[in-house]
C-alpha cells in the first residue's frame, strides 16, 4: 500500500475534523487507512447507515480524532506507514475515553499470531480486504446500534440524576422554607411578652407540635432539684422522696443537663417514665426518644426543656439543629424577661424607698414644727423650753442618723468607705453598740441578755463601724420584737473566728423574704402605717461593713412569728488572759478647761447657736462671717480652736485652713471642719489643707465639746500644742 505524505495526512486530519463536526445527533464511525481510494469505498458502503463517517489517513490523525470526538466503532487498517494498526490500537486503548470503543481490524491477511495480538489489544473483529459490503455494513451496524442504545441509557440515567437533584433541591428548599417559617414563628411567639411565665408558656405552646409531640419544662429550685413539670396545658408537682430524690430518673436527667450545660439525648425512656401510675409515666408514656435542653441564664438555672417524639417522628440532624436554634432564641427571650423583671423589681423598690424616705423625713419634722409652735405660742417658760429642746434634740438626732445611713450606702456603693484596722477589744465594741441602742430597747421594755466569753477577746477592726454593725442588728431586733420581748446578744470564738449573734423572739422572717433580707431597701413591714419605720438600709450596711472587715453575715428564721437570728463572723480573733487596755473615749459633759474658740460660718443662725452652746460650756467665743475675715479675726482673738465651715463666700474653708497653716502664726491652732460636705474626697482634701478633725453637720455635740475640751485641758497641762492628724 502506498502511504500519504505527512502534509497530506495533516490536511486530511483537518478535513476529518470538519466531517466529525457535522451530523447533529448521529454517531461517528472512524475509518483509519492511508489509501484515499479505500476511504471512498468505505464511505459508499456505510452511507446507507445514515451516520457520520470520519476519515483518518494515519495513526497520528486517528489519535487526534479520538481525542476530539466520540466514536461508535473504529475501522483500523493494520498496515500503515507511520504507525501501524496494532500500535495505533495500543495507544487508543490507553485513553480512558476510548478504552472500551470497539476496534475492527481491516487486513488482507490474518495469521494466528496477528489475530492473537489484535485481540489482546482489544480488537472485537477482523475483516478481510477487499471487504464484502454486506458483511462490513452488518457488522458496523451492530456496533452503531449498541452505541445508540448505550447513549440513550446514559441520557436516561443523566435525566434521572438531574430529576433526583431537582427533587432534592426542591425538598431542601421546602425544608429551608419550613425551617425559616418555624424560626420566624418562634421569634414572634417569644417576643410577644417580657413576662417570664408567659415566655415559658409561649415556648411550650410553640414547641409542641412544632418541634416534637411532647414539650415540657422541668422547673428546678435553688438546689437544681426538679419541683414541677409544666406543659402548655397544665403544671404537675413532683413530690420529693424521703432521700431527697424523685420517684423516677427525671432528676438525674435534668441534673446532668444542667451540670454539663449540654443537650442530653435519651433513646431509652424506661428510667424517665418511672413507676406505673407516676406523673412521669403519664406524661412520657408514649414517647420513644427525648431531648433535654438546659435552660440557664447567667448563673441562674431555670430548669430544662424536654422534647419527646412518638410514632414515626424522629430527631434527625435537621430536627436537632432546628430545636437547638429555637432553644437559643428561647434563652435570649428568658434572659430579656429576667432582666425586665429585675428592672421592674428595682423600680418598684426605688418607688417604695422614695415613699419610705418621704415618710421617715416627715415624721421627725412634725414634732420639730410642733415644738417651735409651742415655743412661739406657749411662752418661754422653763418647762416649755425644756420639753421643746428635748423633742427637737431627739428628732434632729434621728434625722442625722437617716442622712448618715444614706451617705454610708452611697459611699459603699462607690467604694469610698475605708475602715481603720485598730486593735479592738470585744467588750468595748459591744459597750459602744449598747450605748447607741439602749434607748430603743428601754423604750420597748425588751429583756436584753448579753453573753460574752469570760476571757478578753481582741481582734483587728474599726471601732466606730463595728459598733454601728451591732447597733443596727440590735435596733433591727428591737424594731421587730413586740414590747416586752427577749433579745440575746451572744459572742463566741472558735478557730480564730469571732461570732457575734443577735437573736430575738419577734416577728420572724418569711421564707420568700429570707434570701433578700440584706438587699438594699428591703423590709418585711410594708404596711401603710409603717409602724416600725426605717429606710430598709440597715441590714445592707451590716453586710457591706462586715465584708469590708473580711467577715460574713448569716441569718436564720423558722418563719413568721418565730423569731430571727443574725450573726456576723469576723476573722483573726485572739483570746487574751488580760485586757489590752483602752476603752470608750470619754465624751460630752461640761468642759473643765475653757478655750478660746473662733467660729467661722456664713449662716448667722448656725454661728449664733454654736456660739451660745460654747459659751454655756464656759468657752470664750468669737465669730467670723466669711473666709476673708478669718485672718484678721484670728490675729486679734488668738484662738486655741477654730471651728471652720467649708462652704464660705469668697474663700472656702479649705483655702482658709491652708493659709492659716502656711502663715506659721496658727501652726498650733486646732482646726475643726464643721460642714455639710461629708464625702471621702472632701475629707482627704481637708487633711491636705491642715484640718485636725472633720465633722459633718449636724455635728454630734458631745463629740465636738469633747474635742475642744480635751485640747484645752491638755494644752493647759502640758503648755504645748497637741494637734494630731485628721480624725472624724
Amino acid at each position: 500500500m502506498s502511504g500519504a505524505t505527512g502534509e497530506n495526512a495533516i490536511a486530511r486530519d483537518g478535513q476529518a475534523g470538519q466531517g466529525a463536526a457535522a451530523g447533529g445527533g448521529r454517531v461517528n464511525i472512524l475509518v483509519v487507512d492511508d489509501l484515499p481510494e479505500k476511504h471512498l469505498v468505505f464511505r459508499s458502503i456505510l452511507e446507507e447507515l445514515g451516520q457520520n463517517v470520519v476519515s483518518a489517513y494515519s495513526g497520528r490523525a486517528a489519535l487526534r480524532c479520538v481525542l476530539e470526538e466520540e466514536f461508535a466503532v473504529i475501522l483500523l487498517d493494520v498496515n500503515m506507514p507511520d504507525i501501524d494498526g496494532f500500535e495505533t490500537a495500543s495507544l487508543i486503548r490507553k485513553y480512558k475515553k476510548t478504552a472500551q470503543t470497539p476496534i475492527v481490524f481491516i487486513t488482507a491477511y490474518v495469521d494466528e499470531v496477528q489475530a492473537i495480538r489484535g485481540y489482546a489489544l482489544g480488537a472485537v473483529d477482523y475483516i478481510s480486504s477487499p471487504v464484502v459490503p454486506e458483511i462490513l455494513r452488518s457488522k458496523v451496524k451492530v456496533f452503531v446500534d449498541l452505541h445508540l442504545l448505550n447513549r440513550e441509557l446514559r441520557q436516561q440515567a443523566l435525566a434521572r440524576e438531574a430529576l433526583a437533584r431537582a427533587e432534592a433541591a426542591r425538598g431542601a428548599a421546602e425544608a429551608a422554607t419550613r425551617r425559616a417559617d418555624l424560626l420566624a414563628s418562634a421569634s414572634e411567639v417569644l417576643s410577644r411578652t417580657l413576662d417570664l411565665d408567659a415566655t415559658v408558656a409561649g415556648l411550650l405552646g410553640f414547641a409542641a407540635p412544632g418541634l416534637a409531640d411532647i414539650a415540657l419544662v422541668a422547673l428546678v429550685n435553688e438546689r437544681s432539684e426538679v419541683t414541677h413539670l409544666q406543659s402548655a396545658q397544665a403544671t404537675y408537682a413532683l413530690p420529693l422522696g424521703t432521700d431527697g430524690r424523685f420517684e423516677a430518673g427525671l432528676q438525674g436527667v435534668v441534673g446532668r443537663a444542667l451540670a454539663m450545660r449540654e443537650t442530653q439525648r435519651l433513646d431509652h425512656l424506661a428510667d424517665l417514665r418511672g413507676q406505673p401510675g407516676s406523673i412521669e409515666s403519664m406524661v412520657f408514656g408514649a414517647a420513644r426518644t427525648a431531648l433535654v435542653f438546659p435552660l440557664i441564664v447567667g448563673e441562674r438555672a431555670f430548669g430544662a426543656l424536654l422534647l419527646a417524639v412518638s410514632g414515626l417522628r424522629e430527631f434527625g440532624a435537621a430536627e436537632m439543629a432546628l430545636a437547638k436554634e429555637v432553644v437559643s432564641r428561647a434563652m435570649i427571650a428568658l434572659e430579656n424577661a429576667t432582666l425586665y423583671a429585675a428592672i421592674q423589681d428595682a423600680d418598684r423598690r426605688k418607688n417604695e424607698f422614695l415613699a419610705m424616705l418621704a415618710h421617715e423625713l416627715r415624721n421627725p419634722l412634725a414634732p420639730i414644727r410642733n415644738a417651735v409652735h409651742v415655743l412661739r405660742r406657749g411662752g418661754s417658760s422653763e418647762k416649755n423650753v425644756t420639753w421643746a429642746s428635748e423633742v427637737i434634740g431627739r428628732q434632729v438626732d434621728h434625722l442625722a442618723t437617716l442622712v448618715d445611713d444614706l451617705l454610708d450606702v452611697s459611699r459603699i456603693a462607690r467604694g469610698k468607705v475605708v475602715i481603720n484596722r485598730d486593735q479592738l477589744l470585744l467588750g468595748e465594741v459591744v459597750e459602744h453598740a449598747l450605748e447607741t441602742s439602749r434607748p430603743m430597747l428601754e423604750k420597748r421594755r425588751h429583756q436584753l441578755a448579753v453573753e460574752l466569753p469570760p476571757e478578753e477577746v481582741s481582734f483587728q477592726g474599726d471601732l466606730v463601724r463595728l459598733a454601728q454593725v451591732l447597733s443596727n442588728l440590735l435596733n433591727n431586733a428591737a424594731k421587730f420584737t413586740p414590747t416586752g420581748g427577749n433579745i440575746r446578744l451572744a459572742a463566741s470564738v472558735a478557730d480564730g473566728m469571732l461570732r457575734i449573734a443577735v437573736k430575738d423572739d419577734g416577728m420572724g422572717i418569711d421564707a420568700q423574704l429570707l434570701p433578700h433580707i440584706f438587699d438594699l431597701f428591703t423590709q418585711g413591714d410594708q404596711t401603710l402605717d409603717r409602724s416600725e419605720g426605717g429606710l430598709g438600709i440597715g441590714l445592707t450596711l451590716v453586710k457591706h461593713l462586715v465584708e469590708l472587715h473580711g467577715g460574713t453575715v448569716e441569718v436564720a428564721s423558722a418563719g413568721r412569728d418565730r423569731g430571727a437570728e443574725f450573726a456576723i463572723l469576723l476573722p483573726g480573733a485572739n483570746v487574751a488572759a488580760q485586757a489590752l487596755g483602752g476603752g470608750a473615749e470619754q465624751r460630752g459633759g461640761p468642759s473643765r478647761s475653757p478655750a478660746r474658740v473662733l467660729v467661722v460660718d456664713d449662716v448667722p443662725a448656725s454661728a449664733e447657736s454654736l456660739c451660745k452652746l460654747l459659751e454655756i460650756e464656759g468657752h470664750r467665743v468669737a465669730v467670723a462671717g466669711d473666709g476673708y475675715a478669718v485672718q484678721a479675726a484670728a490675729a486679734r482673738f488668738r484662738p486655741d480652736v477654730i471651728v471652720l465651715d467649708i462652704g464660705l463666700p469668697g474663700k472656702n474653708g479649705f483655702e482658709v485652713a491652708a493659709e492659716l497653716r502656711a502663715s506659721g502664726a496658727h501652726r498650733d491652732t486646732l482646726l475643726v471642719a464643721l460642714t455639710g460636705y461629708g464625702g471621702s474626697e472632701d475629707r482627704e482634701r481637708g487633711e491636705r489643707a491642715g484640718f485636725n478633725h472633720y465633722l459633718v453637720k449636724p455635728a454630734d455635740i458631745p463629740t465636738l465639746l469633747s474635742i475642744i475640751g480635751t485640747h484645752a485641758a491638755l494644752k493647759q497641762i502640758s503648755g504645748r500644742s497637741l494637734t494630731g492628724g485628721l480624725r472624724s
